[in-house]
């Protein structure tokens, strides 16, 4: 089964976050931060938002930053994804 986001929304998948930081410390599972890069996997069609015209920006395969705790985790055939809107994500990363 696949996600279609609609109107403005971006389907994404977290990166995994580090297990060591840069000067070669091992970080225990809780002490890791929540990963703020993701990948996309699915975009929306934008179209009219709330009376606005919305241009998608990302497309699919981009490695996005996004809000910390932004969107909405969904679980379909055991991936996990988050479903966020556009303008919940702060940048595209190069």
């Amino acid at each position: 089964m696949t996600i279609k986001p609609l109107a403005d929304r971006v389907v994404i998948k977290m990166t995994e976050a580090e297990d060591t930081t840069k000067s070669g410390i091992i970080l225990a599972g809780n002490a890791k931060e929540k990963p703020q890069v993701a990948e996309v996997v699915a975009v929306g069609p934008g179209g009219m938002v709330e009376g606005k015209e919305v241009v998608m920006e990302v497309k699919v395969g981009d490695k996005v930053l996004i809000n910390k705790y932004a969107g909405t985790e969904v679980k379909v055939d055991g991936e996990e994804s988050i479903i966020v809107r556009q303008s919940d994500i702060l940048a595209i990363v190069e």
